[in-house]
Formats: C-alpha cells, sequence, structure tokens
C-alpha cells in the first residue's frame, strides 16, 4: 500500500519549497561590523579575514552609503586604536574627539537613519589587550565597570542608538542603564554580549584590532577568568536573565555556529530579541576552504545564517552581510 501522506510533495519544486520555507532570510537581519582607523584614504585589507577591510573616516562615508543603498540598516562600530594612545585604564575611550566619537558623528551625518552601535570594550585602548584594568594578574571587575560606563556615556553623547558592552563584567549592565537614565538618555538601547564565551574563534578579529592580549608577567594570557567556559549552558541562561534585569534591551550569544543550542534555549526563555555574533573565525574557515576549492563558498554561507536565524536569532552581526544580501537580491 502506498503512503497517503508524502513529505516530499512540499520539496518537488523551487515554487513550493519557497512558498512553504519557514526562515526567510533578509536584509533586514543584519548589523554589520565596521573596522575604523585613522588616517585618510586607508582602506586596508585585514589579512586573516579576506575581502574584509578597515577603513579611515572618509572612506567609511562610501562604506555607510553602499549598506544603505543594500538595503542594510545598522552597523556595529569598532576601531583600531594607536599604540601610543593605549594604557592600562582606556584613557582614550573617553576622548570626546576620539576615533569611536568621531566614527559615530560621521556615519550619522552620512545617513542620519543608519542604527549605530557601537563597542563598549576596554580591550582595544588596553596596553594590555584585556577588556579591563589589569593589577597584580587579576581583571578588576569594579573599576573596569566605572570606564565602560563612562565609555557608554561618550558613545551616547556622541550620537550611538545602542552601545554593545562585549566585556562580561558583572553589573556594567545596572551601571550603564543607571548612566544612561541619569543623564537623560531614555532612548539610547543596551545589546548586551550576554553569553559571550571564551572561544577560539576570535583570532582574526583580534588581529584586526590589534586587541589580543600581550605575553607579560602579571597579565593574565587569555580572558577565561570572564568570558565563559564553552561547557556551560546553564550559566549562558543564567548572565542572559541578569542582563536583562539589569535593563538590557537586545541580548547577545557569541560565537555563532558551535554555541546554537544556547541561541534557541535563550530564545525559549527571554522576552526580549536575542542577536547571535557570527564571529570572525566563522568568517575566515570559509573563506579560506572555499579558496581551496573545498566548499560552495555561496552555499554554505547560506546554510550558516539560515541556521543561526533558524535557531532563534533575531539580530545576526555578520561579515558575511553584504555577501548574503548581494547574493539574495
Amino acid at each position: 500500500m502506498y503512503p497517503l501522506k508524502r513529505n516530499r510533495r512540499l520539496r518537488s519544486n523551487e515554487a513550493i519549497r519557497s512558498l512553504v520555507r519557514e526562515t526567510i532570510i533578509s536584509p533586514n537581519d543584519f548589523l554589520v561590523p565596521l573596522f575604523i582607523v585613522e588616517g585618510k584614504g586607508v582602506k586596508e585589507e585585514i589579512a586573516s579575514m579576506p575581502n574584509y577591510f578597515r577603513y579611515s573616516l572618509d572612506l567609511l562615508e562610501n562604506e555607510v552609503r553602499e549598506l544603505w543603498r543594500l538595503g542594510l540598516r545598522s552597523v556595529l562600530l569598532f576601531v583600531k586604536v594607536p599604540d601610543n594612545l593605549k594604557d592600562n585604564k582606556g584613557t582614550e575611550a573617553l576622548n570626546p574627539n576620539g576615533l569611536m566619537q568621531r566614527a559615530i558623528k560621521t556615519v550619522k551625518n552620512i545617513c542620519p537613519d543608519m542604527l549605530v552601535m557601537t563597542d563598549v570594550a576596554m580591550d582595544p585602548y588596553s596596553s594590555y589587550g584585556h577588556d579591563g584594568v589589569v593589577k597584580n594578574g587579576l581583571i578588576l571587575n569594579d573599576e573596569t565597570v566605572d570606564i565602560l560606563t563612562d565609555m557608554s556615556l561618550s558613545h551616547a553623547e556622541a550620537g550611538a542608538n545602542f552601545v554593545a558592552p562585549s566585556d562580561m563584567m558583572d553589573g556594567r549592565i545596572l551601571s550603564i542603564r543607571e548612566a544612561f537614565e541619569n543623564n537623560g538618555f531614555y532612548n539610547t538601547g543596551i545589546m548586551s554580549y550576554s553569553a559571550k564565551y571564551a572561544s577560539a574563534f576570535y583570532g582574526p578579529f583580534r588581529d584586526a584590532l590589534d586587541s589580543a592580549p600581550v605575553d607579560m608577567v602579571d597579565v593574565p594570557k587569555d580572558k577565561q577568568s570572564y568570558q565563559m567556559d564553552p561547557a556551560n549552558r546553564l550559566e549562558a541562561i543564567r548572565e542572559t536573565e541578569m542582563d536583562i534585569d539589569e535593563g538590557a534591551d537586545i541580548v547577545m550569544v557569541k560565537p555563532g555556529l558551535c554555541y546554537l543550542d544556547i541561541v534557541r534555549e535563550i530564545k525559549n526563555t527571554v522576552d526580549v530579541p536575542v542577536a547571535v555574533y557570527q564571529v570572525s573565525g566563522e568568517y575566515a574557515m570559509l573563506k579560506a576552504a572555499a579558496e581551496k576549492g573545498w566548499l560552495n563558498h555561496d552555499a554554505v554561507m547560506m546554510e550558516q545564517v539560515t541556521a543561526i536565524k533558524r535557531a532563534g536569532a533575531d539580530v545576526i552581526a555578520s561579515y558575511f552581510a553584504k555577501d548574503v544580501v548581494k547574493l539574495i537580491s
């Protein structure tokens, strides 16, 4: 007897597959990371991230215009700080005329409706490459939170729509939220890196910003004392719920593909938007494999971003954003 129900009927051609597709990728899904450097006329490729670039502010204008033309409406800004401006307290991060502050204003001047999110962390500004103040071999939590709060206020004053604390210090979301409320920035949002794991996938990103921990006595060799253990699941739920209680508007899981189980658990648990960061190592691996001819770049890229959205991501921060949008358009 033949089956009355044949699931393959809904897969028989592209028209029916498109009609019943559960997960649809659009430009509205993406947050585009942008790397900013000092200088003029600078567009330098990041060696470990093929076809991804650092931009000086004058060329950032062209990139922002292209993103808007493609339908990409949100950017996440990172800055590469010259070594001579780095110290243990991230002093340059609070400079009202610093690179980040000027980058925010540049984007807003060129495209006022572009949603601007900013990285809030000390590692680009730290002489030690850490996300916090280093003392006697330890990363100091509360002293770091004070700096991150002032940094967030500086970004809000420059015109950022959202700040994105990526440091994983305890209590920083509450401190930033209270500072925003007390200073009249009621509508400035916080996208918290709530479940940021101590991953081995961040290497190319640290190349892009020259922000890896330095090898020195009394300086921690890694970030495991503040970023999460990749073996832990329940901790991610606890961290995320705490950030929401403290005032986070959006929560993030980072990295992406190896943590899709965490994405789904958090999506099932919370009632705020969930972001996922498809990180530099994920990008670099596909680029390298495709260059060798071992993988079909576009097919794998689409499969990856679809998997991230299917797992529950409302927002995908991805270096593939432009490639994806050009392909689906």
